[in-house]
């Protein structure tokens, strides 16, 4: 995927938020944001602050990237929905890869012999969301299967049944998605191609822990 030009990424599944800038698809500043807080939201600010250090503004955009999820539902809706502003704001295009994509494409294993990752995300209740993703010798993602929630105590024998290596933030291998690793994701991002900004969300994985108590409370399902 040839990237001209600056190059929005930001991603949020696994709670935090992180950003990353890429000027020519290489990165060229990149942020963590703390995304809870009683008094301010603070991811906006940091976009605005990142694409500053990186000498670049909103208005320089070219494309915008999203970690599309599974993972964290309000963190994912969050970003997910500055994403979908500033590209429509913007009138650029606005593509999303698979933010387990992103923990398979960090840079702690791009020297790593195995091709095949069983990627994991915390889902809560003693569950994760799952993909097996699959990576070239340089690094690059080819393709991304998502698996849905898991069983924690499960996914050794699931490993191996897929003859792939587990890696996840909560996992022996530990590793996070975060935005930067899209750069070995962009052959990925384009092949799915722009996302139709009027109908685009996140793969949220599962409801929301708040529907999920109300719904066992009322017996019924949140209408």
């Amino acid at each position: 995927m040839g990237l001209a030009g600056i190059t929005l990424v930001m991603d949020a599944a696994a709670g935090n938020g992180t950003l990353a800038v890429l000027r020519d698809g290489a990165v060229v500043a990149e942020a963590d944001v703390v995304m809870r807080s009683e008094h301010e939201e603070r991811f906006f600010p940091a976009v605005l602050d990142t694409l500053a250090r990186a000498g670049a503004s909103l208005d320089a955009l070219q494309q915008v990237i999203v970690g599309a999820g599974p993972g964290s539902f309000t963190a994912l809706r969050v970003v997910g929905a500055i994403a979908k502003g500033v590209a429509q704001g913007r009138g650029v295009a606005l593509y999303a890869v698979p933010s387990l994509a992103l923990v398979a494409a960090s840079d702690a294993i791009q020297h790593a012999a195995a091709s095949r990752w069983l990627v994991t995300l915390d889902a809560l209740r003693s569950e994760r969301y799952a993909a097996l993703v699959t990576r070239a010798a340089g690094g690059e993602v080819l393709s991304v299967e998502q698996l849905g929630v898991l069983p924690t105590d499960s996914l050794p024998r699931r490993a191996q049944e897929l003859s792939a290596t587990l890696i996840g933030p909560d996992e022996t291998l530990a590793a996070r998605p975060h935005a930067r690793n899209v750069t070995h994701c962009l052959a990925l991002a384009q092949a799915t191609g722009p996302m139709d900004l009027a109908s685009w969300e996140p793969l949220y994985g599962r409801l929301a822990e708040a529907q999920v108590k109300w719904e066992a409370a009322h017996g019924r399902a949140l209408a």
